[in-house]
């Protein structure tokens, strides 16, 4: 573990020295990009530091409405409501089928905003398919991971091929898709929703790839409207409406970026021969392994990328190379360099 002063940008410095750094999830590098923050401060000017009240109240900022139409249009879903994160977001999903004529199931690899408690998440494909197909009048509803990074689920969802969908409610976490993967940023939503289950919604979180903290929840206009008329959406505080604001403003500077990030994972894969070192999505900028004697030969050639326990100390190791649009070229043929040394020395 290391403790670092600032936010992590494509270099840290730990105990003087400085590291080149592959990891976190600020994909597209906005957090620390001056013409993006330079639109943040103004709609904090604007908008204030954070808004507290409840989106049920009578004085009503209308940028919330507006942003929430915004992410639908781009997402290429009905409708979308924003929250104050992404695991708010995904508790808010979770907490509305939490009821008698709803049965849950929990793919492999599913992210903790999607459940409450304990829930029982299936080891396995095969298992969750025969559960599935053995349920009683409850209506089924699946929860899992787009990017699951054990390359399961996206960009295909073969797994999912398999199910009666048109019988399923399907809530993906798309938190590490939206913004990066999909037409202009989109996501999954419409690959998902061309799989025609009986009910789609994506919620994700804002800050991977969109820079700011929020989440959101994407879907008809039915189930998003039911969503709003819950307690735990009307007693919640709203995302800063400072921040969604800056995700319209930011529109072109947002797109280049995904444009860079491509170009980035475009010279990282040409560049570098041991892809088989890791497991990866095409068009994901993660590399991931399970792997301490690699990551401790990245450390101590000057490269730090995410290796730890995720989400608490009990679960595996979590090892992963994150490509982002913050690196320049001499960063990435770097870490080429190093990674092709490090496969030579195997051989």
């Amino acid at each position: 573990m290391f403790t670092i002063d600032e936010f992590p940008d494509r270099t840290i410095a730990i105990s003087g020295k400085k590291y080149l750094y592959f990891g976190g999830t600020s994909y597209l590098g906005l957090q620390t990009d001056a013409e993006f923050q330079s639109l943040f401060i103004n709609n904090i000017k604007k908008y204030g530091t954070a808004y507290s009240a409840s989106r049920k109240s009578n004085i009503r900022i209308s940028i919330f409405d507006e942003i929430d139409a915004h992410l639908a249009e781009i997402i290429g879903s009905e409708a979308c409501v924003t929250m104050s994160s992404g695991y708010l977001a995904g508790q808010l999903v979770c907490n509305y089928f939490s009821k008698p004529n709803y049965q849950l199931y929990y793919a492999p690899n599913t992210h903790s905003a999607l459940f409450r408690n304990q829930q029982e998440i299936f080891e396995s494909w095969t298992e969750l398919e025969n559960a599935i197909k053995q349920h009683s009048n409850e209506t089924p509803v699946l929860f899992l991971d787009s990017i699951d990074f054990h390359g399961d689920n996206y960009p295909q969802y073969n797994f999912l091929k398999k199910l009666p969908l048109k019988d399923i409610i399907l809530v993906v976490d798309d938190s590490h898709g939206i913004g990066i993967t999909g037409e202009n940023g989109g996501g999954s939503f419409k690959f998902l929703q061309s799989l025609a289950p009986k009910e789609l919604l994506v919620s994700c979180s804002l800050g991977k790839g969109f820079g700011i903290q929020s989440g959101a929840i994407f879907g008809s206009n039915n189930m998003i409207n039911g969503l709003k008329n819950t307690q735990f959406f009307g007693g919640a505080s709203p995302a800063t409406p400072a921040a969604l604001a800056t995700i319209k403003d930011a529109h072109a500077i947002i797109a280049t970026k995904r444009i860079q990030l491509n170009e980035n994972m475009d010279l990282f894969l040409k560049n570098f021969s041991g892809k088989s070192l890791f497991v990866y999505a095409e068009g994901h900028p993660t590399f991931n392994f399970q792997n301490e004697i690699l990551a401790n030969y990245l450390e101590v050639n000057g490269i730090i990328v995410t290796n730890f326990r995720y989400p608490t100390e009990n679960d595996s190791l979590m090892s992963r190379i994150v490509i982002s649009a913050s690196h320049i070229n001499e960063d990435i043929l770097k870490l080429c360099t190093i990674l092709n040394s490090y496969t030579s020395n195997l051989q």
